[in-house]
């Protein structure tokens, strides 16, 4: 059965550091030439690409192009939710976590056309459908959610300038320090399903995926996107120094059974601070706590490169053109 193909790239020209428009250019003809008609939207405002992707899914699109960082992704998969269009990320953020669990390339000088080689994997990929987390503000997520130090950080760092973007994961740390270092853990409840936690915490992390911080973190090593169970991180303490240890555990692998650090697993998750505090998903800052957190299973459809960690699904995926031909998209395979 022929089916005719129709892709919408999104790219935010504002993602990464470098002048990648060209780079943009010939990933349309790269698509194009393997008989996909293309729309090339640019996004100009917040939440642009979820009302972009919005179309793509009322044009019939089976397949939105997402390029940019971790936000652009977020923005266009809050578009694609409970729908068939299928979500395919290609890189061009200065972290990338969401590519980089996947196993895509990050953005590099010495190979300038990276997205190109991102869509040839990408192409020769599987269809899976993955757990989002719907959230009591409206939002939803598929990465994480957070509330805590990390969020006060969001706060301060974001938006970064072109500049700051240059240096990377140690320009968004540099601009991180004083908020890190200032910030105060107090007494926050956490339900976790039935089991209900209240302590003096620095940092609640509800987890999709395995990456965080930038990638800095392989925070989740054993997570999987489609389980139908989130990763839930408790970092008790209070001040700064213990958040710091924390952070050098997990950086080294060495934060799995502690007592400090408790990891839980569910399908919902309410938290509650004394305080009303920022919170973020994928990281984007939203206010304020309390947010409650559900789990909708296989609600959204993503695009894995074939070469992508084979334990990083329970279900094994559909090749991309089977997916669109047999019209599977929806089925969960």
């Amino acid at each position: 059965m022929s089916t005719q193909r129709k892709a919408t790239l999104i790219y935010n020209p504002h993602a990464g550091f470098d002048d990648w428009l060209q780079n943009i250019k010939a990933t349309v003809a790269f698509w194009r030439s393997h008989g996909w008609e293309v729309s090339l939207r640019e996004t100009g405002r917040p939440s642009h690409a979820t009302e972009l992707a919005i179309e793509a899914v009322r044009n019939g699109h089976q397949l939105v192009l997402a390029a940019g960082g971790d936000g652009t992704i977020h923005e266009a998969a809050n578009g694609l939710l409970g729908s068939q269009t299928i979500l395919a990320t290609l890189p061009a953020g200065t972290t990338n976590c969401f590519a980089r669990d996947l196993g895509l390339p990050s953005p590099n000088g010495v190979n300038p056309y990276w997205l190109i080689e991102a869509s040839e994997r990408l192409m020769a990929g599987t269809v899976h459908a993955i757990d989002v987390g719907e959230c009591s503000n409206g939002r939803s997520f598929i990465l994480w959610a957070a509330a805590g130090v990390d969020s006060r950080i969001v706060e301060s760092v974001e938006p970064r300038s072109r500049l700051l973007k240059r240096f990377g994961v140690a320009g968004y740390f540099a601009k991180a320090t004083l908020p890190f270092l200032l910030y105060q853990g107090e007494m926050v409840r956490v339900s976790v399903d039935d089991v209900v936690l209240e302590d003096e915490v620095l940092d609640v992390i509800v987890a999709n995926s395995r990456l965080y911080a930038g990638g800095l973190f392989n925070l989740s090593p054993r997570s999987m996107l489609d389980d139908g169970l989130f990763d839930v991180w408790i970092l008790r303490g209070r001040y700064s120094p213990q958040m710091l240890a924390h952070s050098l555990r997990i950086m080294t692998g060495r934060h799995l059974g502690r007592s400090d650090i408790l990891h839980l697993t569910g399908r919902r998750i309410v938290i509650e601070t004394k305080r009303p505090q920022p919170f973020h998903l994928d990281g984007e800052l939203h206010r304020s706590t309390p947010v409650e957190i559900t789990l909708e299973p296989g609600f959204l459809h993503v695009l894995a490169p074939q070469d992508a960690p084979k334990d990083l699904f329970v279900r094994s995926g559909a090749p991309l053109q089977r997916a669109i031909e047999d019209k599977c998209v929806g089925r969960g395979f």
